[in-house]
């Protein structure tokens, strides 16, 4: 595997090179120990900017850019809160846009306010906000996802800066899950109220998110939620404690050269319309899907393998973004950062929640050391039995066989009749060298 993700250090970021243009301009104002956790959270935002658009998966499928949630994790004190500086840069069109909706909605109070009691009241102006306050209810959410469908398909993108706030627009905790799964499978999301004042509506969830959050409110707030499907369709970005070292981060000043040079690629985004198919980031992922079934069989663990599916959609999102970027035009240094997005993802949600996800004989927590190659800890040639002892030290049950079968069929080892005993193939070792 190209990234080790048992161990409690992040996968190092590849180097940004053609192609990744503008993720390394956004990176220039963010202080130094945030530039690599930022990163998974700026696809979210862009996406937002991209509308009657689509691109085809490998399975065939077309997808919208949207649909995107990305949750970052830092300590209290972590410096989360240059997101938010980010985001505000990234989305001034979104503000100006707003601003002119609310005039309308304002004006609409005002003649309201105006009208007597046995007079014809105005008709509620149709409004369409695209980058709504972070503190929406749920009946405001349906609406404006109403508005936003019929008024050109928009996406709306909202910022949360505490993982609470997600309870207010779903309309509690226990429709987190429903409200979640239909986000990101771009599913319609229904509302029927009995009264006059109540929203009604079946809107298409057209939505992009992210959300910051600490360790700790983060395991409280999806921990109901490992194996529903909620929680594999959001992308973790965990920032790990760092040591004292006493010194302040510095961050960018957001000045308006900065921008101007942002407002250069947003408008690529902007002006993109079809449908596309990118072959070059369809072989890719296509690729990393089996690197993904493979670290899986290493591992012998299904819910790794459950969770590498959907970072795979994810990250091939994150590629159609870069490619619109980049004049729709493919490079190998694009390809590189997608490919450490899935990696990162899976890592987060190992280093979050490692002891919750717990599946039976299959989950993470039942391999005491979280993801391990277990081939790895064994000597090129090995026995039944040592891979068992191996087994049951990790916290798995005793018997081999499937995994031992698993592992011949995938040409990692091959077993002799004569002696007994497997051995790891010159495939395998040398392409974990």
């Amino acid at each position: 595997m190209k990234y080790d993700i048992s161990k409690q250090k992040a996968p190092a970021m590849p180097r940004l090179g053609t192609g990744t243009e503008l993720v390394k301009l956004l990176l220039t104002q963010v202080s130094k120990d945030m530039r690599e956790p930022i990163v998974p959270m700026i696809f979210p935002v862009l996406g937002a900017h991209l509308s009657g658009v689509e691109f085809q998966y490998p399975d065939l499928s077309w997808k919208e850019p949207c649909g995107m949630m990305a949750n970052l994790v830092a300590e209290s004190g972590g410096n989360k809160g240059q997101l938010s500086n980010l985001v505000e840069a990234l989305c001034r069109d979104f503000r100006s846009h707003d601003d002119e909706e609310l005039k309308k909605l304002i004006e609409w109070q005002k003649q309201m306010k105006t009208k007597s009691a046995n007079k014809e009241k105005p008709v509620r102006p149709e409004v369409a906000f695209w980058f709504p306050p972070a503190d929406v209810t749920n009946a405001a959410f349906i609406q404006n996802a109403m508005a936003c469908e019929s008024l050109g398909g928009r996406t709306q993108y909202l910022n949360m800066p505490e993982v609470e706030m997600a309870d207010r627009m779903c309309g509690g905790h226990r429709q987190i899950s429903q409200m979640m799964r239909n986000i990101y499978d771009r599913q319609r999301m229904g509302a029927l109220r009995a009264t006059a004042d109540g929203v009604t509506g079946n809107p298409l969830m057209r939505v992009n998110m992210t959300i910051s959050s600490t360790p700790f409110a983060s395991r409280k707030f999806y921990k109901n939620d490992l194996f529903n499907g909620t929680f594999g369709r959001m992308v973790f970005s965990y920032k790990a404690r760092t040591g004292r070292d006493g010194r302040i981060p510095r961050q960018g000043r957001y000045d308006d050269a900065f921008l101007k040079k942002v407002d250069e690629y947003l408008v690529r985004l902007d002006i993109c319309k079809g449908r596309f198919v990118i072959r070059q980031l369809n072989n890719l992922i296509d690729r990393l899907a089996q690197d993904m079934a493979t670290l899986a069989d290493l591992v012998d663990d299904d819910v790794l393998w459950d969770m590498s599916k959907r970072a795979l959609v994810t990250a091939w999102k994150a590629g159609c973004i870069l490619w619109v970027l980049n004049s729709q035009q493919w490079t190998t240094a694009m390809g590189t950062l997608v490919e450490w997005l899935v990696y990162h993802d899976i890592w987060s949600k190992v280093q979050l929640f490692e002891d919750l996800l717990k599946e039976g004989d299959k989950g993470l927590s039942e391999a005491k050391g979280g993801v391990k190659n277990m081939l790895e800890s064994l000597p090129d040639t090995f026995s039944v039995a040592q891979l068992e002892a191996l087994r049951v030290e990790m916290g798995k049950d005793k018997d081999a066989g499937q995994q031992l079968r698993t592992w011949v069929h995938r040409g990692f080892i091959t077993h002799s009749n004569q002696t007994g005993l497997y051995s790891k193939t010159q495939e395998y070792l040398n392409r974990n060298k």
